[in-house]
């Protein structure tokens, strides 16, 4: 039996080296908006039903619907207001049902990073082989209709895998050659970037993506109203800004146009990012720009001091 993931070792919060931000920001605030696509009748998976009811499900298609024709301009829009470039987490099928919407993403320059083909395709029950191709084709169509290359990846309606993040590594390198910095979002397992393991050896790390702070999560799940919602968004900010000060810390919003975009919501979300872009030393990040920046400055002391604290336990 397996004691754990096996995808990372264990690496203490306390007594790291310290990270360092540009221009001396305490956190990396990156806003991770997902721009999801749902099929009305998708294909049927053994270990998951994509819709509560019976179909047809109009209460729950129609609701993401909305946050296609609605919900992203309405995002989109806020964030322009704050001078925040998102990092999307895109399900490819966006690209060929709404590539109005990719336009709009890529006339702000926004990131995208992978999160599947459809939202109700999941990687359970799939051979390597087959999820595989679903990264593949995922990456094609960044490269091709979002005119990027891809660096994040997080599992659709995070169905992660034992062998997703080695096949993720694998499948970019072969695609996009070796330099391309690599990240995962499916692990939330800390407040800073740290280095993965893959098969391959390929270098890839892990940043913040906060459940706890996902929009979903916080009204379909935990069922708090919009105002606690973006008291829970400063509460955290507050923590992360504090302790940034030692050492550089990761704050992701991740958020969906059908829960956040809404009327009733919006401001909520907004009064939250104006309190966070109040303070100095915040800095408005990518994704891939945060990843980078770790790999380029922080990965080979993170291993060392990673090895140094399991030589010690040893």
């Amino acid at each position: 039996m397996k004691a754990d993931l096996q995808l990372y070792d264990y690496w203490s919060y306390e007594n790291r080296p310290r990270i360092r931000w540009p221009n001396g920001a305490k956190v990396a605030l990156w806003v991770a908006p997902n721009f999801e696509f749902y099929e009305f009748d998708p294909p049927r998976n053994s270990q998951r039903t994509p819709w509560k009811r019976p179909n047809p499900d109009i209460a729950g298609y129609g609701i993401r619907d909305y946050g296609n024709r609605v919900g992203a301009q309405r995002q989109m829009e806020l964030l322009d207001k704050f001078g925040i470039r998102a990092s999307v987490s895109l399900s490819a099928a966006l690209c060929d049902h709404h590539p109005e919407i990719i336009e709009m993403c890529r006339e702000r320059d926004y990131e995208f990073f992978s999160h599947g083909v459809y939202n109700t395709r999941y990687n359970y029950s799939l051979s390597q082989a087959e999820e595989r191709q679903m990264l593949k084709d995922s990456l094609e169509a960044i490269r091709h209709q979002g005119g990027q290359v891809c660096s994040g990846y997080l599992a659709p309606a995070l169905s992660h895998s034992e062998h997703t993040l080695d096949l993720f590594a694998e499948v970019s390198t072969e695609m996009f050659g070796p330099e391309v910095p690599l990240y995962s979002c499916d692990l939330f397992h800390d407040d800073q970037p740290t280095p993965l393991k893959t098969r391959s050896g390929r270098k890839m790390v892990s940043i913040p993506y906060s459940l706890e702070l996902n929009d979903t999560i916080a009204y379909v799940v935990n069922k708090v109203e919009p105002r606690r919602y973006g008291q829970i968004i400063r509460d955290a900010f507050d923590v992360l800004y504090a302790e940034g000060a030692e050492s550089g810390t990761v704050m992701c919003i991740p958020t969906h146009n059908y829960q956040v975009s809404c009327p009733h919501r919006i401001a909520a979300f907004e009064e939250a990012l104006n309190y966070i872009i109040g303070h100095e030393g915040v800095w408005l990040a990518t994704g891939r720009e945060i990843a980078q920046h770790f790999i380029s400055h922080h990965y080979d002391e993170a291993q060392a001091s990673i090895q140094a604290g399991l030589a010690g336990v040893a």
